[in-house]
């Protein structure tokens, strides 16, 4: 059977630059819109022209990509022809090879809103997509409000649509703009459209997250015939977000019925960086990357209790839908005190590491891990450090280098500005081969702002390990929990601090102490050595 062409179309950039407090530089929408155009994505809306400064910018400087580079406007105004209407002509001026005009389809705006008459109406979708149309350009329709105006008026929404479509508009696009249209019911009325003669072929969805089923109710369109899809990475958009194109891409090529019956431009080696392209978003964005994600979420392949564990050992496929690898995740097998030795051998088996059934290091390591757990430590949430304690009992953990000492101050006083301000400085001294090194930082980044004391430490442990300099050099530090884990003067503050390396890796690493420079600082150092651990490095 012919495999029939879907088409996806990426709103990140003017959708996803809606949500609140997400605002996009000219150079990250560059680096976004090239990396969207690297996994084949078909069109990529780039913003408004003339609606800010950014997004007119970001047009005159725009990469060139094999998606169709998309500009995004609304239709002209009642009273002046589409030629001489200053708004459109913006978005025209950009010179994309398509455009997409927003307009009204729900009885209720257009009266109410726009304050002009349905005809009226009618008449700015017709002349506005036939303009584009004549300038040679690929015309799309976003029918705004288009499933509650169906509701009330079904009559009136399509002929907006239909508008529209005998204009030339390549593409109509049906908006659940409120995101409140279930799935079953956006089925119902997708499949009313194409029977009204708007072929299926020409229809494209957009759906938003209000309920929490815009991906569900973009796969009840697709089922029901449209063949665009339109959506955000990681489900940025207004309000509750869009329709998520990371769920939803792995989605349309791994499960049935659409990968069997419908083609994208997604390749399988495309899919396998789509982990990584999610967690590019947050780096951009300086966000934590969502855990329970699902297919890229550093949860999603994660099976903690010992039941689960154990039958992965024996075949992923009985708790896992698809292997984590096809999306570039991976499978977890995390520790806590619940663990038992399915989920000890498992994880380390995951390391690379096979320990026969019988061996002594096995109950030593859980009962290390429940009494540390006991303590305040949460292995679950840091597996580097996991790792590092396991290996240590397994007689495994090469010594990179020791601390001899460290030591961390904080100092308020006035700058010169005659404002207070705090800074921190680190001092750190490690033995590595032998020799003795120092190394002192301050709190403060490259636009003079306070950063902290860990910020100083982790800066200061960095910053001269001699032989081990290149395996650390590209070492980040992306976010750091705390929690006081016990209350009173027994408070116990556990931090876990999340890393990241130049290759896009990330790992957790975990301290506990009563004071929370200690606890970080035992986390950065876990994580340090986790990563000269993890590229080879070998001891001076």
């Amino acid at each position: 059977m012919t495999k029939q062409r879907l088409y996806l179309y990426d709103t990140t950039l003017r959708d996803g630059q809606q949500t609140a407090g997400v605002q996009f530089s000219v150079p990250e929408k560059i680096e976004i819109a090239q990396a969207l155009d690297g996994i084949g994505i078909d069109y990529i809306e780039g913003g408004w022209p003339g609606a800010n400064p950014t997004d007119s910018d970001f047009f005159d400087a725009r990469p060139q990509t094999r998606a169709t580079f998309t500009a995004f406007g609304m239709t002209k105004r009642a009273g002046r022809s589409a030629g001489n209407d200053d708004v459109l002509a913006g978005v025209m001026n950009a010179n994309t090879p398509a455009v997409c005009l927003v307009g009204k389809t729900h009885d209720f705006h257009v009266t109410a809103a726009l304050g002009i008459t349905l005809d009226e109406n009618l008449e700015n979708i017709r002349a506005s997509v036939a303009h584009m149309v004549a300038q040679g350009r690929e015309a799309l329709f976003d029918a705004e409000h288009f499933f509650d105006g169906y509701k009330a008026n079904p009559d009136y929404t399509l002929q907006c649509c239909q508008a529209a479509h005998k204009a030339g508009a390549r593409w109509i696009v049906l908006c659940d703009t409120n995101g409140g249209t279930l799935p079953a019911e956006i089925a119902q009325i997708v499949g009313a459209v194409i029977a009204a003669g708007i072929p299926g072929d020409h229809l494209g969805i957009h759906c938003h997250d209000d309920t929490g089923n815009a991906v569900a109710g973009s796969l009840a369109a697709i089922e029901a015939g449209v063949r665009q899809v339109q959506g955000t990475l990681n489900g940025l958009g207004e309000r509750c977000g869009n329709a998520n194109l990371i769920s939803l891409i792995p989605t349309l090529l791994l499960k049935d019925p659409y990968a069997s019956t419908l083609e994208t431009g997604i390749s399988a080696e495309a899919l396998a960086g789509l982990t990584k392209l999610s967690r590019k978003l947050d780096d951009i964005l300086n966000r934590v990357p969502l855990r329970s994600a699902p297919y890229v979420g550093a949860s999603a392949f994660t099976h903690k209790a010992g039941l689960h564990a154990s039958a992965i050992l024996k075949d992923p496929s009985t708790y896992e839908h698809i292997d984590p690898a096809v999306v570039g995740n991976t499978r977890l097998i995390p520790m806590s005190n619940q663990a038992g030795q399915s989920n000890l051998r498992a994880r380390l088996k995951s390391m690379g590491i096979e320990v026969a059934r019988d061996n002594p290091a096995l109950p030593r390591i859980l009962n290390l891990i429940k009494e540390r757990e006991d303590q305040g430590y949460a292995y679950d949430g840091a597996q580097a450090s996991f790792e590092l304690l396991a290996r240590a009992e397994l007689g495994q953990l090469p010594q990179f280098f020791e601390v001899k000492r460290y030591k961390v101050t904080v100092e308020r006083r006035k700058n010169r500005y005659d404002k207070m301000i705090s800074i921190s400085e680190a001092v750190v001294v490690v033995k590595v081969a032998g020799q003795k090194m120092l190394s002192v930082s301050e709190s403060m980044d490259d636009q003079g702002h306070d950063r902290g004391p860990v910020n100083a430490l982790s800066k200061a442990l960095s910053k001269d390990l001699g032989p081990y300099q290149s395996y650390i050099d590209d070492m980040k530090l992306v976010d750091f929990r705390v929690r006081i884990t016990q209350g009173g003067t027994e408070a116990v503050t556990r931090v876990i601090i999340d890393s990241e390396d130049g290759a896009g890796r990330r790992w957790s690493t975990v301290g506990v102490s009563p004071n929370i420079v200690d606890a970080s600082f035992e986390a950065l150092l876990d994580a340090m050595i986790w990563k000269l651990l993890r590229d080879g490095a070998q001891p001076a």
